[in-house]
């Protein structure tokens, strides 16, 4: 389980997040929504170790994260995957060794298992045989692919997803969050998903979050989100054109 205590987190005079609190169960896909710059990728990035709140914690597996010594985070954050807005792929590597990459970086794996990981890999994203192509070569489906290829590829507990399906078009979308949920669940992982696709995402999650001006104001099951009275999470979940956001 991920719990997340009071987080608060400012950059200079804004204050981005307001003691967030939540718990994403063991084995859940949750899905968190909100407008934009609401705090939703900053929390992400906070989750993963990668930014430090001034207030509140993250406990993972009983671990506060902020706690562990810079070496030892380092070493945690194996257990996180990761997929970033911008694909974050290397645009002077293969696919193959963007794929790789984390692999060579954080494990003692020979060349031979990397190299079997990654066909496994390219294999499930429907992908087989893209080892030797170019980033700058790929359609933005198909980046997506290889950077939810390289988010699994440590076949990490837990995987972050920050708009996996941003730029997509509808049919690409859906086929995007077919492929997240179908790795969940094949992988009995934890993954927390930020996605502005809330039709689309609402077909794969199991547990909702909604950020507020850097307020949780909304956490459930997707049927609770769904039917929610709250006027805020009904507008932004059913896209009412009349509301309060």
């Amino acid at each position: 389980m991920i719990a997340i205590e009071e987080i608060e987190k400012s950059f200079g005079h804004n204050q981005v997040l307001r003691r967030v609190k939540l718990d994403v169960p063991k084995g859940c896909l949750y899905g968190l929504i909100g407008p934009g710059a609401s705090g939703k990728s900053i929390l992400l990035k906070i989750i993963a170790g990668l930014i430090r709140p001034e207030g509140g914690r993250v406990v993972v597996e009983g671990q506060n994260i902020f706690e562990m010594p810079d070496i030892e985070l380092q070493k945690f954050r194996a257990n996180f995957g990761m997929l970033f807005q911008n694909y974050a792929l290397f645009d002077y590597l293969t696919v193959y060794e963007n794929i790789a990459f984390p692999l060579r970086r954080m494990t003692t794996m020979t060349e031979e298992q990397i190299r079997e990981r990654v066909a496994d890999r390219l294999k499930r994203v429907q992908l087989p045989g893209f080892e030797d192509r170019m980033p700058s070569g790929l359609s933005g489906g198909q980046k997506k692919r290889i950077g939810v290829a390289r988010a699994t590829v440590m076949q990490a507990p837990y995987v972050l997803y920050d708009e996996p399906a941003a730029g997509l078009d509808p049919v690409t979308s859906q086929r995007i969050f077919n492929l997240l949920r179908d790795e969940q669940r094949a992988a009995g992982s934890t993954v927390i998903m930020v996605s502005s696709d809330i039709e689309r995402l609402l077909t794969v999650t199991d547990r909702v979050g909604m950020l507020y001006r850097g307020r949780l104001i909304f956490d459930g099951t997707t049927a609770e989100a769904q039917e929610s009275q709250d006027p805020y999470v009904r507008q932004f979940v059913h896209g009412l054109v009349d509301g309060p956001l």
